[in-house]
C-alpha cells in the first residue's frame, strides 16, 4: 500500500502487531527494520511517498524515532529527502547495484576461504545442502518468499561458518541494494533453475575443500545479478531512475 504523504493517511503496510522497545533509538531501529523489509520485498515500491505523521501516528509513537527511521534509512539510500516535495522511497539505480554486489563479493569471498582454511567445510556443505533442498521445494509449489528466505539462509551458513556470524548486520548492509534487484528478479526476471545449480556448484566445491573452485562458483553466482540488468528494467521500467538527458551543446 501507498504511504500517502498527506497527514493522517492510512499505513496498514506496517505490522500493528509490532511491539516496541524503549527509549528513541530503540524505536527508531525497529521502525528502520519494518520499513527497510517493505522497501527490500518492494511493498514499498520505488517512488512511493513516505509520510512522517502516517507511520509515527500508526505505531503509536512520536515522530522523532520516525524521523530517526528515516534519516538511517536515507544514509543508506534507500530513502530520498527532497526539500518542499516530501521523502520517497529511492528508486532503483544501476551504480547503487554496482557498489553493493561488489561490497558483497569482497566479504562473502573472504568469509567462504577462511571456512575452507580452517577446514571447516564439510559441515559447511551438508548444512548448504539442507537449504538446496528447502529451495528445491520452495520451487517445485511455488513459494518464492520462502525461496527467497532460504537463499537468504544458504549466504549466512558461510558468515557463521567462517565463526563470524555476529558480522551478519554488516553483511546485510552491504548488500542491501543488490537485494532489491535480487527480489526483483526472484519473481519475474530470473531463472531460479538455474540459481539452484550454481548453489549445487557451490556445495559441490565447498564439500571437496576446492578452495579456488568454491571461490570460482561463489563469484559467478554473485556477478549473476549484473548481467540481469537490463532484463529487469525492460520488464520492471517504473521501477527505476531515469538517465539525466544530455544536454545539447552549441
Amino acid at each position: 500500500m501507498v504511504i500517502d504523504n498527506n497527514e493522517g493517511a492510512p499505513i496498514a503496510m506496517l505490522p500493528t502487531e509490532l511491539k516496541l522497545g524503549n527509549g528513541s533509538d530503540a524505536l527508531s531501529r525497529q521502525i528502520y527494520r519494518v520499513l527497510s523489509e517493505k522497501i527490500v520485498s518492494f511493498q514499498l515500491k520505488p517512488f512511493e511517498a513516505l509520510s512522517e505523521v502516517s507511520i509515527a501516528g500508526e505505531l503509536g509513537v512520536s515522530r522523532t524515532p520516525t524521523r530517526e527511521a528515516l534519516l538511517r534509512l536515507s544514509d543508506i539510500g534507500l530513502v530520498e529527502v527532497l526539500p518542499q516535495r516530501g521523502t520517497f522511497v529511492t528508486p532503483l539505480r544501476e551504480a547503487d547495484l554496482e557498489r553493493s554486489q561488489f561490497l558483497r563479493e569482497a566479504i562473502e569471498t573472504s568469509l567462504l576461504k577462511r571456512v575452507i582454511e580452517l577446514g571447516r567445510h564439510e559441515p559447511l556443505a551438508q548444512r548448504l545442502g539442507i537449504e538446496i533442498s528447502i529451495q528445491e521445494t520452495c520451487a517445485r509449489i511455488g513459494e518464492m518468499e520462502r525461496f527467497y528466505a532460504s537463499d537468504e539462509a544458504f549466504h549466512a551458513l558461510i558468515a557463521e561458518s567462517a565463526g563470524f556470524a555476529h558480522i551478519q548486520s554488516e553483511i546485510d548492509r552491504a548488500k542491501i541494494h543488490m537485494d532489491r534487484f535480487r527480489h526483483l528478479m526472484v519473481n519475474g526476471v530470473d531463472d531460479v533453475a538455474l540459481v539452484l545449480d550454481q548453489h549445487k556448484a557451490i556445495a559441490s566445491a565447498v564439500s571437496s575443500g576446492d578452495l579456488a573452485g568454491s571461490v570460482e562458483a561463489l563469484q559467478f553466482h554473485l556477478r549473476r545479478v549484473l548481467k540481469l540488468t537490463e532484463a529487469a528494467k525492460e520488464t520492471f521500467p517504473q521501477y527505476f531512475a531515469k538517465a539525466p538527458k544530455k544536454r545539447l551543446v552549441r
